[in-house]
Protein backbone atom coordinates (compact mmCIF):
# COMPACT_ATOMS: atom_id res chain seq x y z
CA UNK A 1 0.00 0.00 0.00
CA UNK A 2 1.88 3.31 -1.10
CA UNK A 3 1.81 6.21 0.86
CA UNK A 4 0.75 9.16 -1.72
CA UNK A 5 1.46 11.77 1.25
CA UNK A 6 1.80 12.56 4.89
CA UNK A 7 1.11 15.91 7.40
CA UNK A 8 0.28 16.18 11.17
CA UNK A 9 1.26 12.79 11.31
CA UNK A 10 -1.15 11.00 9.92
CA UNK A 11 -0.21 9.02 6.72
CA UNK A 12 -2.35 8.71 3.48
CA UNK A 13 -2.15 5.68 2.04
CA UNK A 14 -4.31 3.85 -1.15
CA UNK A 15 -3.96 -0.05 -1.77
CA UNK A 16 -3.66 -0.93 -5.32
CA UNK A 17 -7.00 -2.81 -6.94
CA UNK A 18 -9.35 -2.26 -4.15
CA UNK A 19 -13.01 -1.99 -3.81
CA UNK A 20 -15.13 0.69 -4.83
CA UNK A 21 -16.17 4.10 -4.18
CA UNK A 22 -12.81 5.93 -4.63
CA UNK A 23 -11.12 6.29 -1.41
CA UNK A 24 -7.66 6.14 0.73
CA UNK A 25 -7.12 5.17 3.90
CA UNK A 26 -5.86 7.29 6.78
CA UNK A 27 -3.88 6.37 10.04
CA UNK A 28 -2.93 8.75 13.01
CA UNK A 29 -1.40 7.44 15.94
CA UNK A 30 -3.79 4.56 16.89
CA UNK A 31 -6.39 5.78 14.67
CA UNK A 32 -7.21 4.39 11.15
CA UNK A 33 -9.84 5.63 8.99
CA UNK A 34 -11.15 5.39 4.81
CA UNK A 35 -12.38 8.38 3.37
CA UNK A 36 -14.52 8.38 -0.05
CA UNK A 37 -12.76 10.61 -2.40
CA UNK A 38 -16.01 11.97 -4.15
CA UNK A 39 -18.57 12.24 -0.88
CA UNK A 40 -15.50 13.61 0.68
CA UNK A 41 -16.81 11.21 3.86
CA UNK A 42 -15.38 8.93 6.24
CA UNK A 43 -17.00 5.76 5.56
CA UNK A 44 -15.06 3.77 8.21
CA UNK A 45 -12.95 4.30 11.28
CA UNK A 46 -12.70 7.26 12.84
CA UNK A 47 -10.19 10.37 13.26
CA UNK A 48 -9.67 12.55 16.00
CA UNK A 49 -12.00 15.56 15.13
CA UNK A 50 -9.08 17.59 14.25
CA UNK A 51 -7.70 15.27 12.36
CA UNK A 52 -10.96 14.75 10.59
CA UNK A 53 -10.99 18.32 9.38
CA UNK A 54 -7.57 18.28 8.16
CA UNK A 55 -7.89 15.39 5.97
CA UNK A 56 -11.07 16.31 4.92
CA UNK A 57 -9.87 19.79 3.94
CA UNK A 58 -6.64 18.73 1.83
CA UNK A 59 -9.39 15.93 0.33
CA UNK A 60 -11.25 18.75 -1.16
CA UNK A 61 -8.01 20.76 -1.72
CA UNK A 62 -6.81 17.70 -3.75
CA UNK A 63 -9.70 15.93 -4.95
CA UNK A 64 -8.73 15.44 -8.87
CA UNK A 65 -5.25 14.24 -8.02
CA UNK A 66 -6.58 12.37 -5.46
CA UNK A 67 -9.04 10.29 -8.64
CA UNK A 68 -5.96 10.70 -10.73
CA UNK A 69 -4.27 8.45 -7.91
CA UNK A 70 -7.52 6.08 -7.54
CA UNK A 71 -6.93 5.11 -11.33
CA UNK A 72 -3.54 4.50 -11.08
CA UNK A 73 -3.99 2.32 -8.30
CA UNK A 74 -7.13 0.50 -10.07
CA UNK A 75 -4.38 -0.47 -12.88
CA UNK A 76 -1.83 -1.50 -10.29
CA UNK A 77 0.42 1.46 -11.04
CA UNK A 78 2.02 3.36 -8.74
CA UNK A 79 0.26 6.82 -7.44
CA UNK A 80 1.70 10.23 -7.68
CA UNK A 81 2.51 11.70 -4.40
CA UNK A 82 0.29 14.36 -3.46
CA UNK A 83 1.42 17.65 -1.44
CA UNK A 84 1.20 17.87 2.46
CA UNK A 85 -1.43 20.03 3.90
CA UNK A 86 1.05 22.70 5.38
Amino acid sequence: MPTISAFYGMLIKMFFDDHSPAHFHVQYAEFKAVIAIESLSVIRGRLPRRAQELVLDWTELHQQELLEDWALCQAKQQPKPIAPLL
